[in-house]
């Protein structure tokens, strides 16, 4: 089987913290170019936000297609001496492999591609023949960053090409505890906003004179928590409202403000879309102001909505793969944060299975490399089933 420890390395010593290509996306150019894959770089750019390159590569013309998704961008590695290796270092050291994007995400792309190169070289080269279906690798350099000029665009390209997708894996890391532990088969949306309230400024020592709009918003903050949005369901837990900040603006304290805000976010599952959950809140709101409390909602734009790839199939391929090699009956999960999986999910079923998530973002990133290891034994076992 190709070298995964090697191609987790070369990419983690290439320093892409979002939005940089830092050369990781030329390791993975050079490797599949010379597996026969036709490999594209695309750079986009939108005015505000930075130009941030891209990566499509795939092998075969027909179906099924199988797309690895991912993304060699990584958050930047903080205080670089609180490490005790080297960031971009890639070091091996009591059989764990250290750096920044070690689990997220450059462990499960190295994983992707030493797999499909074993696939490839163990089945005469049916794909290049066009007579084994396809395989793609989508890649994109600003998943940690405000992910305008990556995945969203990138799929919006290969759509325009023609190119047409199956089943997707994204490579982030899926896993809880253990290896083959979670598979995530879908994501709640997210959506973000102001509750705005308006007084009347005055002293404090006329309050008749005034209208005092933080013990009114205080009062709303409380009665939009209290309710819940919904009682979930199989696949997703209850969505979740949470306020974040409160802020009036005030520096004096012989002032009544004359407005307050109170940022929030929910994190919802499939039972609204952002339009009927935006609705159930405003409604919510107006009701709690009665007459008497002037207050609204300022929504923030969300491109996360809410999904989930039905158990079937493709997620019984994966299931099985995992078992094989670990063991473990997944559980298949939609909690967590959100993914380029969101994007994804337009174009075909998607599910995500990674590494263990333990040790993303934080000093000293590292992965057990028996991890790395059956990562890619299980993708391979994916791609021997998926291709059967």
């Amino acid at each position: 089987m190709a070298d995964v420890v090697a191609i987790a390395q070369d990419l983690i010593r290439c320093p892409s913290v979002t939005p940089a290509e830092g050369g990781a996306l030329g390791v993975l150019e050079r490797m599949l170019g010379d597996a026969g894959f036709t490999v594209h770089r695309v750079t986009f750019s939108e005015a505000g936000s930075a130009d941030v390159e891209n990566l499509y590569a795939r092998i075969g013309t027909e179906a099924p297609h199988l797309c690895f998704a991912g993304h060699t961008d990584v958050v930047p590695p903080g205080d670089e001496a609180a490490w005790s290796h080297g960031a971009f270092a890639g070091d091996v050291k009591d059989g764990k492999l250290f750096g920044r994007g070690a689990v997220d995400m450059k462990g499960g792309i190295a994983a992707a591609v030493a797999a499909t190169l074993d696939y490839l070289a163990a089945n005469n080269d049916k794909l290049q023949k066009n007579d084994g279906g396809s395989i793609s690798f989508l890649i994109t350099g600003d998943e940690e960053g405000v992910a305008v000029n990556g995945t969203i665009k990138l799929l919006a390209w290969a759509a325009e090409r023609g190119e047409k997708f199956d089943h997707c894996i994204v490579g982030e890391p899926s896993n809880v505890e253990a290896m083959g532990d979670t598979i995530k088969i879908g994501r709640r949306g997210s959506q973000s906003g102001t509750l705005v309230v308006d007084g009347v400024q005055g002293h404090v020592a006329y309050p008749h004179r005034a209208s005092n709009p933080v013990p009114d918003i205080a009062a709303l903050i409380v009665a939009l928590s209290g309710d819940p949005l919904d009682q979930g369901n199989a696949q997703f837990q209850p969505s979740n409202l949470e306020f974040t900040s409160v802020d009036v603006g005030n520096t004096a304290s012989n002032v009544i403000p004359a407005q307050a805000k109170a940022k929030f976010n929910i994190r919802f599952n499939d039972h609204h879309t952002q339009e009927t959950l935006r609705a159930l809140i405003d409604a919510r709101v107006a009701a709690a102001a009665g007459n008497r409390i002037k207050a609204h909602v300022i929504w923030e734009p969300s491109n996360s909505d809410s999904f989930v790839t039905r158990p079937g199939a493709f997620t019984d391929t994966v299931t099985a793969a995992i078992r094989e090699i670990t063991g473990r009956m997944p559980d298949l999960n939609t909690g967590g944060g959100t993914s380029d999986a969101r994007f994804i999910k337009n174009y075909c079923p998607v599910i995500e299975f990674g590494l263990v998530g333990q040790t993303m973002h934080q000093v000293d990133e590292h992965t057990p490399v028996a991890d790395l290891e059956q990562l890619t034994q299980i993708y391979r076992g994916v791609l021997d089933r998926y291709f059967a």
